[in-house]
């Protein structure tokens, strides 16, 4: 008997790749918060969410032209993926970061990672229990 790791964790091994992607683009918007006609953005997880559970393939097939061209092989390149967020409250020189607002999306998503993070542990904690016949 074959053992599937697909079937076993399911999509959250993909929920963690997507908490830290999404940890990344949050860092951006607060590191851009002084940043002119910056634009925050945010992953909508719903979207991407969707897009795994049914199987359509979003990304689009791209060829590198060039050795130093960067791949685009993120969560961040799917069409379902990267939006940009509307402010509550305007700015005159046009960035939409809301700074507490981005650091509370990132605690959030901190704490959302460290659940994803535990449910992948105690999933192989409990594979490797039935490998051993504990």
């Amino acid at each position: 008997m074959s053992l599937s790791f697909d079937r076993a964790l399911g999509l959250h091994e993909k929920a963690l790749a997507f908490r830290a992607e999404r940890a990344a683009v949050l860092a951006n918007n607060i590191a851009n918060a002084d940043t002119p006609n910056y634009k925050a953005r945010d992953l909508d997880f719903a979207s991407v969410l969707e897009a795994q559970q049914s199987g359509a393939n979003s990304t689009v097939s791209l060829q590198r032209t060039h050795a130093n061209h960067i791949p685009a092989q993120s969560l961040i390149d799917q069409a379902a993926g990267l939006r940009y967020r509307t402010p509550h409250q305007p700015s005159i020189d046009g960035n939409t970061v809301e700074v507490q607002a981005e650091q509370a999306r990132y605690a959030e998503n901190a704490i959302d990672f460290q659940a994803s993070f535990t449910f992948l542990n105690s999933k192989f904690k409990g594979l490797m229990t039935a490998l051993r016949g504990d």
